[in-house]
């Protein structure tokens, strides 16, 4: 991600931001990279395992990161289902109350009636309503911490 960054930053054509996106475990990847690089925004949709561990017998092997939100670099914006297991809305309020203490600019938004994947257009949980209010707010999050 590093690497990625950089390289982006020195662009001609770079304001010299760079924001970083992801869903499921690349939603944990994004909060990871938030707290680990100087970026200029974050998007987390759905990431598991943030906060919360995987339940016993299921083959990843994470432990929970939101001891990093102190490092959180950048706004970060959440996208989250109200039906969601992992991350279920205990464990999305828990990284709220993260947020709030450590005193970082964050906007969450969670869907009733959507689960995990709700973004996933191939699969069962996709959410159209939902997804395309999250396109729109991933889209104006964007452009308020990436514009020049």
């Amino acid at each position: 991600m590093a690497g990625a960054a950089a390289y982006l930053r020195g662009l001609s054509n770079s304001n010299g931001k760079v924001g970083v996106i992801g869903y499921c475990s690349g939603g944990r990847q994004s909060f990871l990279a938030a707290c680990s690089l100087p970026l200029d925004a974050a998007v987390d949709c759905y990431g598991a395992f943030i906060t919360g561990a995987p339940p016993e017998g299921m083959p990843l092997k994470v432990g929970p990161i939101k001891h990093l939100t102190k490092d959180l670099s950048c706004p970060l914006l959440g996208l989250f289902g109200a039906d969601d297991q992992y991350p279920s809305p205990e464990q999305v309020d828990e990284l709220e109350e993260e947020l709030k203490a450590q005193g970082k600019t964050y906007e969450f938004h969670s869907y009733e009636g959507a689960g995990h994947a709700l973004f996933a257009v191939q699969r069962a949980a996709y959410r159209p309503e939902a997804a395309v209010d999250g396109w729109t707010r991933i889209f104006t999050w964007f452009n308020r911490y990436l514009t020049s």
